[in-house]
C-alpha cells in the first residue's frame, strides 16, 4: 500500500537518479513535500565540511550558480514498498469454469496478517480468485463475485515458518466443488526442522461445496500479494507475502493431489494455463533479465518482478550438496519476497540539472528548502570524460554509502548500546526513517521477516547520505565523515578530482592511471572484483595510493548489470549483522561467491598492507611511534613531529585518531614484508573487540585492553615502478585532521605523505 514519506519530522525529501555525473550530463531530481507546503527553493551547493560538531571547523557549503537554482511547486509523491511478481491480465486467466492454483511456498511470517500467494483478485471489487494465507497462518482459497458474494475456505491448520509446503486450491464451477491442499515438504536440507517433526507427512485436504462463481475482473495475476485497486491502469498492491515461492502453476481444470505433484516438474499438461520457472534466468554469470519470470506453459504469460525480491534462492528441492546456484539451477527455483523490499521510489522528475562545462570536480548537493524545512541531495561531479583536472583523485566509497543507507541499527540492532558502550543518540533523520520504513533498508538491516537485506538502491531518499547527519552511534559516519577529508584538501590547498566506486568499476585502471595519487575515504568497505583489479594494476604500474580509513576492501559486492543503481552482498563468515541462509552465499547479480574478500584469497593486507582487526564505537585512542618511523625509509613521514609525540590523541571521532574500526599489519594475511610499520595505536577499551573471523573457537580476552592484536597500524611501503601505499588503519583518522586549525600531527603526517606522493621524484625505499 502507498505511504507518504513526508508525514513525519521531515517535510521535504529528495533523491537524484545517480551519484556520479560529468560536465554536459544531466541529473534528474525527484522531490516529495508535505501537503501543507506550496513551493520549495532548490539551490546547487558545493559541500566542503558537513560535521556540525562545535569543536570542528563548522558547516561549510558554497552556493553554485546553475540553471537549476530556483523555486518549484511542491507536491507529495508516495512510496510503494513491497516486492511481488505481476503477469498482465490475459483472457486465458479468466477461469470462471474452473481452475487449480498451486505453488511451493516457504512462508517466513505466516502469522503476519493476510497475504496473497498467487491471486487474480481485486480487493476493491471483491472479485476474482486466489490462493492466500489467512490471518491465522492457514492456507485459504478466496472466490469473489462482487455484490453476489465472497467465499473463503481455510485449511484450518497454520503453516510453520521457514518450512516448504505444496499448496493448492481448485474449483469446479460445474459441480460447485472447491478443494484445498496443504502438504509439508520437508527433506534433509531444505528446512530448519527434521523429517521427524510431528506435522511432517500430514497433508491437509479440505473439500467444500460453494455457491459463488468467481467474477470477472481485469486486474493482473499477482504473485506474493493481491491487487488492492487500479489507479490509471497501475495495480496498487496489498497483502504482500513474506517468504519464498517456487514453481507457481495455474491450470484451467480442477486437479487431484497426484496431478499437483506431476505438474511441479513437468508443466506439459494440456490443462496448464501458466507455469512459471524462476530459475529460467540463471546463467553461468548470474541472473540475467533480472526482473523477468518465464512462463513455460507455451501460453506466453511471462511476467516481471517489482521492487527486487531476492533471486538465486534455494528452492523446495535443495539437497545441500551444491551451494553455487549456477551449478544447479533446478534447485534454485525460488524467489524470496518481502513486504518492505524497495528498489525504486518511482517518483516523477521535479527538476533537472545539466552540469555546466567548467564546473570543478567536487562534492555537490541540491539543497531543498521550504520555510524551516530542509533536505540535501548529494552528488559527485567528475572531470570531463577521459581527462584529469588535478594530480590527485579522491575515490568516494559510494558502495559503502549505499550499504549503510537508511540503516536502522540505532533502533533495531539487539544490544546496540552494549556494543557501542554508550546510549544511542537519535537525530531527526534516525527518527524519521524509523517511522517511515517505506524508505527502504540498508544492508545492515533485517527485513520484516528477519532475513538479511542483501540489495540496496540509490533510487530513493537516503537520509544517512547527507551533510549535517550524525549517526546514532554518536559520530559522523561514511559520507559526512569523508567531508572531513574533503575540507582538509581545501584547507591545505590541494586540487583534487572526485571519482566514485561506480566509475572505478566501469573504467578500471585507465581511470586511475590519470592520477599521480589516489586517496580513499574513511571506510571503503564494499568493493567489486573489477575495483580491486584496477587498484592492484595501478599500484603495479607505479601508482601511489593513500588508504585513509579502516575496515576497507572487506566485503564482496557487485552491481546489477541491468540496473546500475543497485548493489548486492551476501554475508557469511565475517563480522556481520546477519548471516545468509545455507546455500545462499552467492551473488544473484554475478554468480560469484559473496562474503569476505579475505575468504576468496584477496585479504586487504595484500593490497594496502593492513586489514580489519577490531571494531568498537565507544572512544578512540592514539598512536605511538614504532622503530620503523625512525628508519631512513620511514622517517620522512614524521618530518616536523617529535620523537615522543602521541599521534592523534584528539579528534572529532571519539576524541582520537585511532578508533571506530581498526586495521592491522599481518604478514600471514599478505602484508608486505618490506613495509614500514610506522606507528601503532594503544589504550583501547574492552568495547573495541577483535573480529570474529580471526579465531576459530570461543575464548576470552578479545577486548582492547587485553588483546594485543587490537590496534591500528600506520603503514607505508613501496610498490613496483616507484609506486607506494600509505595506510592509516583507522576510520577515525580523518576526524583528527582539522584539530587546532589543521595544525596537528595527524594533519602533518597526511600532508607529508600526500605532498611526497603527488610530486615528481622517487619515493624513499
Amino acid at each position: 500500500m502507498p505511504d507518504s514519506p513526508v508525514s513525519g519530522p521531515l517535510r521535504i525529501l529528495g533523491y537524484c537518479d545517480r551519484p556520479n555525473v560529468r560536465p554536459g550530463e544531466t541529473l534528474d531530481f525527484y522531490v516529495s513535500c508535505a501537503e501543507e507546503l506550496e513551493t520549495y527553493q532548490a539551490d546547487i551547493v558545493k559541500l566542503v565540511h558537513g560535521d556540525l560538531d562545535p569543536r570542528g571547523p563548522g558547516y561549510k557549503e558554497e552556493v553554485t550558480d546553475t540553471s537549476a537554482n530556483g523555486e518549484y511547486p511542491a507536491r507529495t509523491q508516495l512510496m510503494y514498498p513491497g516486492s511481488y511478481a505481476v503477469v498482465p491480465d490475459n483472457e486465458a486467466l479468466a477461469l470462471t469454469a474452473g481452475f487449480t492454483i498451486q505453488a511451493l511456498v516457504w512462508p517466513t511470517l505466516p502469522l503476519g496478517g493476510e497475504q496473497g500467494i498467487v491471486t487474480k483478485w481485486s480487493q476493491d471489487e471483491q472479485a476474482g480468485y486466489g490462493l492466500f494465507i489467512d490471518g491465522d497462518g492457514c492456507l485459504e482459497l478466496r472466490l469473489g463475485a462482487g455484490d453476489r458474494g465472497t467465499v473463503r475456505i481455510s485449511s484450518g491448520e497454520g503453516m510453520v515458518e521457514h518450512c516448504w509446503y505444496l499448496v493448492a486450491a481448485s474449483f469446479d464451477a460445474a459441480t460447485g466443488r472447491a478443494r484445498l491442499h496443504q502438504e509439508p515438504v520437508v527433506y534433509a536440507a531444505n528446512a530448519p526442522v527434521s523429517r521427524q517433526a510431528t506435522f511432517v507427512g500430514r497433508a491437509v485436504v479440505v473439500e467444500r461445496d460453494v455457491d459463488v462463481v468467481p467474477g470477472s475482473t481485469n486486474v493482473p495475476l499477482i504473485m506474493a500479494g493481491w491487487t488492492q485497486r487500479l489507479e490509471d491502469d497501475r495495480a496498487i498492491i496489498g497483502g504482500h507475502y513474506n517468504g519464498k515461492l517456487d514453481r507457481p502453476r495455474v491450470s484451467g481444470a480442477p486437479l487431484g493431489s497426484e496431478e499437483l505433484w506431476a505438474l511441479v516438474e513437468d508443466p506439459s499438461s494440456a490443462d496448464v494455463v501458466g507455469a512459471w520457472d524462476f530459475s529460467d534466468q540463471i546463467t553461468p554469470d548470474g541472473i540475467r533479465e533480472f526482473t523477468t519470470i518465464t512462463d513455460r506453459s507455451g501460453h506466453g504469460l511471462d511476467g516481471r518482478t517489482v521492487n527486487a525480491p531476492v533471486r538465486a534462492m534455494t528452492g523446495y528441492n535443495w539437497s545441500g550438496r551444491e551451494h553455487a546456484f549456477t551449478h544447479a539451477p533446478d534447485q534454485y527455483g525460488a524467489i524470496h519476497f518481502h513486504d518492505d523490499d524497495l528498489d525504486d521510489a518511482g517518483w516523477e522528475v521535479d527538476f533537472q540539472l545539466t552540469i555546466p562545462d567548467g564546473l570543478r570536480s567536487g562534492v555537490y548537493a541540491a539543497r531543498l528548502r521550504s520555510g524551516d524545512n530542509e533536505d540535501y541531495v548529494p552528488f559527485y561531479v567528475l572531470p570531463p570524460k577521459g581527462t584529469a583536472t588535478a594530480p590527485i583523485a579522491f575515490l568516494a566509497p559510494t558502495n559503502s554509502y549505499l550499504a549503510y543507507a537508511n540503516d536502522h541499527m540505532g533502533i533495531d540492532a539487539e544490544l546496540i548500546q552494549l556494543a557501542i558502550g554508550r546510549a544511542v543518540v537519535l537525530g531527526t533523520q534516525d527518527i524519521h526513517k524509523h517511522l517511515h520504513r517505506e524508505l527502504g533498508n540498508s544492508l545492515y538491516d533485517l527485513h520484516t521477516d528477519g532475513s538479511g537485506v542483501c540489495y540496496s538502491s540509490w533510487q530513493r531518499p537516503l537520509l544517512t547520505v547527507r551533510p549535517k547527519y550524525r549517526h546514532a552511534f554518536g559520530n559522523v559516519w561514511q559520507f559526512n565523515a569523508d567531508l572531513h577529508l574533503v575540507d582538509w584538501f581545501a584547507a591545505k590547498g590541494f586540487e583534487i578530482d572526485v571519482i566514485t566506486d561506480r566509475d572505478l568499476h566501469d573504467e578500471g585502471v585507465e581511470l586511475l592511471s590519470r592520477y599521480k595519487t589516489v586517496v580513499t575515504g574513511s571506510h571503503p568497505e564494499y568493493t567489486t572484483e573489477p575495483m580491486l583489479d584496477a587498484i592492484e594494476a595501478y599500484l603495479a604500474d607505479g601508482g601511489r595510493f593513500m588508504y585513509m580509513g579502516g575496515n576497507g576492501f572487506y566485503w564482496v559486492a557487485n552491481y546489477n548489470p541491468e540496473n546500475p543503481h543497485m548493489i548486492e552482498i551476501r554475508r557469511h563468515n565475517g563480522t556481520q549483522m546477519w548471516t545468509a541462509e545455507p546455500g545462499e552465499y552467492y551473488l544473484s547479480f554475478t554468480g560469484e561467491m559473496g562474503g569476505l574478500w579475505r575468504n576468496r584469497g584477496r585479504a586487504p593486507q595484500k593490497m594496502v598492507g593492513v586489514g580489519f582487526i577490531a571494531q568498537g564505537q565507544d572512544i578512540s585512542s592514539y598512536y605511538r611511534r614504532k622503530p620503523d618511523s625512525f628508519a631512513e625509509g620511514g622517517s620522512w613521514v614524521f618530518e616536523g613531529i617529535g620523537d615522543d609525540e602521541l599521534i592523534g590523541n584528539f579528534g572529532l571521532c571519539g576524541d582520537g585518531a585511532a578508533g571506530l574500526e581498526l586495521d592491522w599489519y599481518q604478514p600471514e594475511l599478505g602484508s608486505p614484508a618490506h613495509a614500514y610499520v610506522l606507528a601503532s595505536s594503544e589504550g583501547h577499551t574492552n568495547v573495541m573487540l577483535e573480529v570474529r573471523e580471526n579465531f576459530g573457537t570461543t575464548m576470552p580476552a578479545h577486548g582492547g585492553d587485553e588483546q594485543p592484536n587490537v590496534r591500528a597500524d600506520l603503514v607505508y611501503f613501496t610498490t613496483p615502478n616507484d609506486g607506494g601505499v600509505f595506510s592509516t588503519g583507522s576510520i577515525a583518522w580523518c576526524g583528527s585532521l582539522s584539530h587546532n586549525d589543521y595544525d596537528n600531527n595527524v594533519s602533518r603526517i597526511t600532508e607529508n605523505v600526500l605532498r611526497r606522493f603527488s610530486s615528481e621524484g622517487p619515493l624513499p625505499q
